[in-house]
């Protein structure tokens, strides 16, 4: 199917299920068309809408929908709704029940109370996915397939069908029952196992269990999830060749946090995308740069386009909508879809508000809608951005899992390493180490904790060749297995950055004897000359086996080296011995933006997000309450505003500006 690759979608997200009257239908779909909408996401949650009982198949109903989406020229991603299976199938098949970690089966009257892994609900999930995208493959107003929703969401099921297939598991990838023990260290607390079939589940899915085994039934858990998303996305490939797919990937659900970097590497998702949701305040920025985030750990390294197939209404501040949709323009977003149409008359969803009220009249959220689709379409020819990132932000599955017993999860160090370039207007590309070419000049590995040889090995060689990495605490702690390394920490990659560390101290503890009388986590330390204050639960004992000490703690009862650089090859290995964080690698980043030559973002005050979109565009968003003046030198043109500038120019309090020098 061609898409345009310049230009940008505004929609919405539509539920006719609820109210298949035809006459509705038709008076919403011309409300979304004098809207300038584009595009519709629908067919989400709704498989039974569909399949209402075993092999029954109703389309009749949304053949109409579809059609006169169609007639008004609104493209529409029609959701392969595997999730949640309707009740019919779980009467049929307990199986897919999920059972809770006490043992007790869930009734699953709510979403995602699915066991994914269940071959009686994966078998049905892709009869289902064959059905639906053999009938409307050909369809003209068909623009994607998504497959599922949010597919991290939802409860891990402790069943025994789910042990049994853990067991199965365990022997593909150890054959042996001494390969086995030994990878468990079954030596400790007499957990030695006998025969496979002796295997348990962790009583829960984080901290309570061996970390060995919690390690292996997390991957096990997240190889399933990926298994039904890898079957449906073939079936749409099959069924539907040259069509997008798309899903909102919220992989990082606490619930069931899986490895959607399986999915962002396979290329099988030809738009990755999430829901946005930034909160509903207009003059704060934390929900607006949190939610950039999740574009960004969603999109991996992938150069397509990205979507944003939920994004947000309820009781967001006026104008706060439309300024998330252009800060998502400068993350590579091409698709602000509204969640949601329609305020909701019923379900767990009944309070939330949408563009329309309760009783179907237009509020000003649609209008708000309206007028960022007209804006869109003044500048859509200039995008989707494509960044041009000289940095990598290393992501870890495991190492989220293996982390969650320390004060700072994976995720966290990875996020405080993305918002340095957040606040300086600069792209970077969240990467899964293994499964990346590492063409970078900078490399960020926050808080890595298992390094397994392959990881270890392409850090190895990136330095050796020339690169730079910054890796934190936490770092190199345990291996592929989950077990702390015996070995020099940091485990396999000690010799490259020229330390040991040797084990870590509680800040707070330590503080009893600090010379500079600080209390709690509160910690100073001197780099380059400068001193730093900064917060953090624990700090690295660090021994320098040859790297140079750049920074050290000095507020405690002596100096402590926590900021080392060590050469190794053509290359350097930087390791700081504390979380990552803004004020203790912010000094350290703009060093090494200069030393390496990395492209600067725009030079714009503080407060105003900005990218240079090619050769002659710029886009601006201020993101504050106070009028900000750009420089510029000579004559540029306000594309956005049909306005005419003669050296700087000023951007008004949350308002974007898009302008094209001359």
């Amino acid at each position: 199917m061609s898409v345009k690759a310049q230009e940008l979608y505004v929609g919405t997200n539509y539920h006719p299920h609820d109210d298949k009257d035809q006459e509705k239908i038709k008076k919403d779909i011309g409300l979304m068309k004098a809207a300038g909408f584009k595009v519709v996401r629908m067919g989400h949650l709704a498989w039974d809408s569909y399949e209402p009982s075993e092999g029954r198949f109703d389309f009749k109903w949304f053949d109409f929908v579809m059609d006169m989406m169609n007639k008004a020229g609104i493209k529409v991603i029609l959701d392969i709704a595997i999730r949640p299976a309707p009740v019919w199938l779980h009467h049929k098949y307990p199986s897919i029940d999920v059972t809770s970690p006490g043992g007790v089966a869930q009734y699953p009257n709510h979403r995602y109370m699915d066991d994914v892994g269940d071959p009686m609900y994966q078998k049905y999930a892709v009869r289902y996915a064959d059905t639906l995208t053999k009938h409307y493959a050909k369809h003209p107003a068909l623009l994607a397939f998504g497959v599922d929703n949010e597919p991290g969401d939802g409860p891990i099921s402790y069943s025994e069908t789910v042990r049994k297939r853990f067991v199965v598991w365990l022997m593909k990838k150890y054959a042996t029952i001494d390969n086995f023990n030994t990878a468990w260290a079954t030596q400790r607390w007499s957990r030695r196992i006998n025969d496979f079939d002796e295997v348990g589940l962790p009583v829960a899915g984080e901290k309570n269990g061996a970390p060995e085994k919690i390690l292996d039934f997390r991957r096990f858990i997240s190889d399933e999830v990926n298994q039904i998303l890898f079957k449906v996305l073939d079936r749409v490939n099959t069924n539907a060749p040259g069509v997008l797919t798309n899903t909102n990937a919220w992989y990082f659900s606490w619930m069931r946090y899986f490895d959607y970097s399986e999915i962002a590497y396979s290329g099988k998702m030809a738009r990755e995308g999430c829901g946005y949701y930034p909160g509903n305040s207009l003059t704060t920025n934390w929900g607006v740069m949190n939610a950039n985030f999740v574009i960004s750990r969603n999109q991996f390294e992938s150069t397509n386009p990205f979507w944003c197939s939920e994004f947000t209404t309820m009781t967001a501040v006026p104008n706060s909508i439309r300024k998330s949709a252009y800060a998502t323009l400068m993350y590579g977003n091409q698709m602000v879809c509204g969640w949601t149409w329609q305020s909701m008359w019923s379900g767990e969803e009944q309070y939330l508000e949408g563009m329309l009220d309760w009783d179907g009249t237009p509020n000003r959220k649609y209008e708000e809608y309206k007028k960022i689709a007209t804006e869109f379409k003044k500048i859509e020819k200039y995008f989707p951005y494509k960044a041009s990132p000289e940095v990598g932000l290393a992501f870890s599955f495991p190492s989220q899992i293996a982390s969650s017993s320390f004060p700072e999860a994976q995720d966290q160090q990875l996020q405080s390493c993305w918002n340095l370039f957040h606040y300086r207007n600069m792209d970077s590309r969240i990467l899964e180490i293994s499964k990346s070419s590492l063409k970078y000049k900078l490399l960020f590995v926050p808080g890595v904790t298992v390094m397994d040889e392959t990881t270890a090995n392409k850090i190895r060689d990136f330095v050796k060749n020339g690169g730079t990495v910054v890796m934190t605490s936490n770092s190199g702690v345990v291996d592929e297995t989950g077990k702390v390394f015996a070995s020099t920490h940091p485990g396999r990659l000690s010799d490259v950055f020229g330390i040991r560390v040797a084990g870590y101290e509680e800040t707070e503890q330590m503080n009893e004897i600090s010379r500079a009388s600080l209390r709690g986590k509160k910690i100073e330390l001197n780099y380059m000359g400068k001193t730093i204050g900064t917060e953090s639960s624990r700090y690295d004992v660090i021994e320098s086996k040859g790297a140079e000490i750049l920074g050290s703690i000095t507020s405690l009862d002596k100096d402590y080296p926590i900021i080392t650089a060590n050469k190794y090859g053509k290359g350097k290995a930087i390791y700081v011995g504390l979380p990552a964080s803004g004020e203790v690698l912010g000094p350290l980043l703009d060093k090494l933006i200069d030393e390496l030559g990395i492209k600067k973002g725009p030079q714009v005050p503080a407060g105003v997000m900005a990218r240079q979109i090619d050769k002659n565009h710029f886009l601006y968003l201020n993101v504050t309450g106070e009028p900000k003046e750009i420089p510029m030198n000579g004559k540029s043109e306000s594309i956005l505003f049909d306005k005419s500038y003669d050296g700087n120019f000023t951007v008004a309090p949350y308002e974007p500006e898009f302008i094209e020098i001359k």
